[in-house]
């Protein structure tokens, strides 16, 4: 990037201190004068459940163009984050997207979305990447892209594309781990068999309503059935809180192992003790503070209730803190929250 890390991140923090007043409020309760803040690291990060009740945006509410809210209902409400202007978060997953999933892609591929449309999901960060992924790296007439509607994976529909994408080239699915789990299921044993070089992206947890499955084996289940090497089933993750993603580095790097995730440049993940929110040695298992430099108008620094740990090559992620939230994200959203109603 053309300005290092930390003086962006320094600007930001300013910004946000000055149009957000949860984070000014936040800033004033932990003694820090933005104004003074010279390293991403000197900053108070936004604890994600902020985004449930607190207005974690610098512009008026009208001049949102895009409102993406999260899936879970805890404290009995959905995190909201706001975008006036979606041209920074698509460059930028787009940019790392293609770059871990599509680098060695010549020209476009059939892009497959085990998952509903944006049209179906307008609220849905994963939907609108899987949109904006759709639309720049598919041919302009590239078939039935969307494989869920109402809930219900159409398997006859995905075969029958699969089908004729024989002799192609390689392609691309997009799906979430439980939309995989499922399609194993309807298969039953079926090879669903993709072209040479293809590739899928999986995301999101794996513990669903009915059961839990392993990384592990979902990975090769899923290399089995579509006819991919297990290392071009490769993990993203993301959450609406944030406009960057992490990603396996499998498809790209032969030394990378699953279960680790790698940054942008435009983002970090620190993590750091639960109670102090001070960063723990590599190695040692925090909870992730996460900075994101594309999150321009909302917070830059997310404090988030995922277990990690830093370790050669990128970040192991150990899933989320168990109980109640980690007592430092606990003080933060207090502290944040003072004098603040919830979003509207």
């Amino acid at each position: 990037m053309p300005e290092p890390f930390d003086r962006l991140a320094a600007d930001l923090a300013r910004f946000q201190a000055a149009h957000v007043p949860g984070y000014a409020r936040l800033c004033a309760a932990r003694g820090v004068d933005p104004a003074t803040v010279t390293r991403a690291a000197q900053a108070p990060a936004v604890p994600t459940d902020a985004f449930k009740l607190a207005r974690v945006f610098a512009f008026p509410e009208r001049d949102a163009t895009a409102t993406f809210r999260t899936s879970g209902t805890t404290l009995g409400a959905r995190g909201v984050h706001l975008l006036r202007d979606v041209r920074t978060y698509d460059a930028a997953a787009l940019a790392f997207g293609r770059a871990m999933l599509a680098r060695d892609v010549a020209g476009r591929a059939p892009v497959l979305v085990l998952g509903p449309s944006d049209a179906e999901a307008p609220d849905s960060s994963l939907s609108h990447m899987c949109a904006l992924f759709v639309r720049a790296l598919a041919p302009a007439a590239p078939g039935p892209a969307y494989f869920v509607g109402g809930g219900v994976l159409d398997v006859d529909a995905l075969r029958a594309r699969v089908d004729r994408l024989q002799g192609a080239g390689p392609a691309i699915v997009l799906a979430t781990s439980f939309a995989l789990v499922h399609l194993l299921d309807a298969l039953a044993g079926e090879t669903l068999a993709l072209p040479a070089g293809s590739r899928v992206m999986q995301t999101g947890g794996f513990k669903g309503r009915s059961r839990e499955v392993s990384a592990e084996h979902l990975r090769a289940d899923v290399a089995r059935a579509l006819g991919v090497e297990p290392r071009a089933v490769v993990a993203e993750y993301g959450m609406t809180e944030l406009s960057s993603q992490l990603w396996e580095a499998t498809l790209v790097d032969g030394g990378a192992r699953h279960g680790v995730y790698v940054e942008p440049p435009w983002a970090r993940v620190v993590p750091v003790d639960p109670e102090t929110l001070a960063p723990v040695p590599d190695g040692a298992i925090g909870i992730a503070r996460v900075e994101d430099l594309a999150n321009v108008d909302s917070a830059f620094a997310v404090l988030a209730q995922d277990r990690v740990r830093r370790v050669g090559g990128g970040i192991e992620l150990l899933g989320r803190a168990p109980g109640a939230p980690p007592r430092g994200c606990s003080i933060a959203l207090d502290e944040m929250l003072s004098g603040d109603g919830p979003p509207r």
